[in-house]
């Protein structure tokens, strides 16, 4: 809804744009298919990381976060992109998100990656990031080293039981929490949260469907200001329709598309 409603604000009436069930195997062959009337594709997980030996080209972004949400087709070449850390540095930007002061980033994947690569840009250097397994953070790990940050890695167990070992003081309090996790996971900080155990004065819950999660509605109701995963979806689809098109996103029009959808999907649950 995103992009159509850009298409024909920018008046691309033979543009389209429509969601392809692919999974990491067959993007090659996927990718082969494309004739010349493709211009681009966006990317979701687990094909963010796989396509990246499949580009020609890339950002210097998507090498140094390891993952490309946007393949721009162009002269028979395949231009990676990463709009993730736009769209989550706008999101950021848009609520008046702190620049300075303690972040807190749950989770260990290509969103979390995203996330550091946007932190970065706000100058945010007392970042911990949460996960739920250290020995699958290598990635995240590998992704810090090439963005020169210093990040403090702790388990999410530790947030959630309230243990101070290990934390240094940490887990209490903070001036930005992330989540990047998938609905539902960030559950047990809700709680945490609403009692007043864990305070952070923006969060940021990538999730915009459902909407709101435990975990946005507790910080909502703590006073904390909430931004919407929805913010993220709707800035780094912008970019891609710039990517794409060569024109600027009609960013507006798009906003009250989406915003539409996800009432009517509410609406017919």
């Amino acid at each position: 809804m995103l992009h159509q409603a850009a298409y024909r604000e920018l008046g691309l009436r033979d543009w389209s744009y429509d969601a392809i069930e692919c999974d990491a195997g067959s993007l090659p062959g996927l990718l082969d298919s494309l004739g010349p009337q493709w211009v681009g594709l966006s990317l979701t997980m687990p094909l963010k990381r796989a396509v990246l030996p499949l580009l020609d080209e890339s950002e210097r972004l998507v090498t140094e976060v390891g993952c490309a949400n946007t393949v721009v087709l162009s002269g028979g070449a395949r231009l990676g992109y990463n709009t993730d850390v736009p769209g989550i540095f706008t999101a950021l930007s848009e609520a008046g998100a702190p620049t300075g002061g303690s972040v807190l980033v749950l989770g260990a994947g290509a969103t979390a990656c995203s996330a550091l690569a946007a932190l970065r840009l706000t100058g945010a250097d007392n970042i911990t990031v949460a996960v739920r397994d250290q020995t699958r953070a290598g990635q995240l790990s590998d992704v810090v080293g090439r963005l020169g940050l210093t990040v403090r890695l702790v388990r999410l167990e530790q947030l959630e039981l309230q243990e101070p070992v290990g934390l240094g003081g940490f887990g209490r309090s903070w001036q930005l929490l992330i989540s990047t996790v998938p609905a539902g996971a960030a559950d047990g900080l809700a709680a945490h949260v609403a009692a007043g155990a864990l305070v952070a004065d923006v969060v940021f819950d990538v999730v915009y469907d459902p909407w709101p999660t435990r975990l946005a509605e507790a910080a909502s109701k703590a006073g904390s200001t909430v931004i919407a995963g929805f913010e993220l979806l709707l800035h780094q689809a912008a970019g891609q329709v710039e990517l794409m098109t060569g024109l600027p996103a009609p960013v507006a029009v798009m906003r009250s598309a989406g915003l539409a959808e996800l009432r009517r999907r509410r609406d017919t649950v």
